[in-house]
């Protein structure tokens, strides 16, 4: 059940009680899961009430719920949750059906007992129990509230009677927040599940709950419940027939005294109010099949209303819970379009960026490629032509922007132009002309060394030759004259310029 509920001033969101539909027949109960309720155990939780002075009480003491196991309704409170919780029960109220306009009763004491046994536990022995235990409390039913329903509970809780245990109760719960958990097959401990916290996979999963009107299965082996967390308030006891928890059974304190009430005004009940309380108590309109014309013969206006009245909010509650489902999943679907709509800006703007870094390095690279194309034309043409800075000039301007073809048709054109430019063609004219002029310099020089030789000649010829008688017995001195005249006109003695 899901809505708004105040309560002290406190709104909660949620709420929950521990009840479940017990077949009549006790023998069909006793597991080791179903907590029986020990009269021996269970009356040490009755409170102290001098019922003979205070006839118009009936204390009673009862298991309301079973903490770390899951109840008919998917729900389930774990041992922090019970420690915190379990005082707050005091002076809480005792109601029938858990209808809280007919208040019968006051709850005064509470605590914890084993599960099946019903032995008293501290609470420093409950704090680390992972396994189920009871939730126990005690308090007074006011007779006068309701007589019948005071019987009832006395009857049911006469081992002799054929009524015995067909009474418990059950209780309420208040709460904002709750985790799920996941329990494989049919066990209801959740010590054998795994608890789910992580906020986004809680509100993923809720709508399976049965609270929410889902199947309360993960898949088709794991059951999901609801374990309630955080603030959680009781908002009090209903007596019942169809308890919550895998509870059944209320102890009494029973006594001979007779209800004595001085008071007009209480002593005005009639008979017919009993018999109508009866009838209230006995004959419930469970579905509209049960409105028959045998049944209006037992039945009461006011029992039919009620039943309407219980329709209708039971409706209610359902189009409440769908409508929290629609809503929850709108919300759900508005927050991922905008993280959506979030991430395609963060990624266009990644894109947008990439691009112009994408434009500008190859815009670079272009620009690389072309002074590097550039560099390796200008440096062809260096190898094979002898360029001036003005030749140099003009063909930078002229090949800055041709492509290769059009840079291969410009070179084979500038071939034909630039034939004398071309390497080694200065060399091979330079060396040519060098070759003339050796020659004309080797005919000189030969034409004047005949001249030299032409002139030493005539010089020689035109010379003197003196008579020198040489004694028989001398020997001929090389050192004549003609050898002097001979040796001073040497060739090797003028310097022709």
């Amino acid at each position: 059940m899901e809505k708004t509920l105040k309560k002290n001033g406190m709104e909660f969101n949620y709420e929950t009680s521990f009840s479940f539909i017990v077949k009549p027949l006790v023998s069909e109960e006793k597991d080791k899961y179903l907590a029986l309720a020990s009269s021996k155990e269970l009356s040490k939780f009755l409170p102290n009430i001098d019922t003979e002075k205070n006839v118009d009480l009936l204390p009673i003491a009862f298991n309301a719920a079973v903490v770390n196991r899951v109840n008919k309704n998917g729900d389930v409170i774990d041992s922090l949750s019970a420690a915190s919780l379990y005082k707050d029960f005091i002076n809480k109220p005792i109601n029938v059906e858990h209808n809280r306009e007919r208040i019968i009763g006051v709850i005064l004491t509470a605590g914890f007992s084993e599960f099946g046994s019903d032995i008293p536990l501290a609470e420093d022995q409950i704090k680390d129990l992972k396994g189920p235990y009871n939730i126990t409390l005690g308090g007074v039913i006011w007779k006068i509230a309701n007589p019948t329903l005071a019987n009832a509970i006395e009857d049911s809780a006469d081992e002799s009677s054929e009524n015995y245990q067909k009474i418990s109760a059950s209780w309420e719960l208040g709460f904002n927040d709750f985790n799920l958990i996941a329990i494989e097959g049919e066990s209801k401990n959740i010590e054998d599940g795994v608890e789910i916290s992580d906020a986004k996979e809680v509100d993923s999963l809720k709508s399976n709950l049965r609270a929410y009107g889902g199947s309360g299965k993960v898949d088709k082996t794991r059951c999901l419940y609801r374990k309630v967390i955080g603030n959680v308030v009781p908002l009090g006891i209903g007596i019942t027939e169809t308890p919550a928890a895998d509870v059944k059974g209320i102890v009494t304190d029973k006594t001979e005294a007779t209800v004595k009430i001085a008071e007009e005004n209480i002593s005005k009940i009639t008979i017919l109010d009993v018999k109508n309380s009866i009838k209230e108590e006995t004959m419930k309109i469970k579905s509209t099949k049960d409105i028959t014309d045998e049944s209006l013969k037992q039945i009461s206006a006011s029992q039919i209303a009620d039943f309407i009245e219980q329709e209708l909010k039971t409706a209610s509650e359902q189009f409440s819970v769908e409508k929290s489902s629609i809503e929850n999943a709108l919300k759900l679907a508005q927050d991922n379009h905008k993280t959506l709509l979030a991430e395609h800006t963060s990624l266009k703007d990644q894109v947008s960026t990439l691009k112009t870094s994408l434009d500008s390095a190859q815009a670079e690279m272009l620009k690389a490629a072309a002074s590097e194309a550039f560099n390796a034309r200008m440096s062809a043409f260096d190898q094979e032509y002898d360029l001036d800075a003005d030749t140099r000039q003009i063909l930078a301007n002229d090949i800055a922007s041709l492509d290769d073809e059009s840079f291969a048709a410009y070179k084979n054109k500038m071939a034909v132009f630039m034939k004398s430019k071309k390497k080694g063609a200065k060399v091979e004219n330079g060396e040519k002309e060098d070759s003339k002029e050796d020659k004309k310099e080797d005919d000189k020089e030969e034409k004047s060394k005949e001249s030299k030789a032409s002139v030493i000649e005539a010089a020689i010829d035109k010379a003197e030759k003196p008579v020198i008688d040489i004694p028989l017995t001398s020997t001929a001195s090389e050192d004549t004259l003609f050898n002097k005249y001979k040796n001073a006109f040497n060739y090797d003695g003028f310097i022709v310029k």
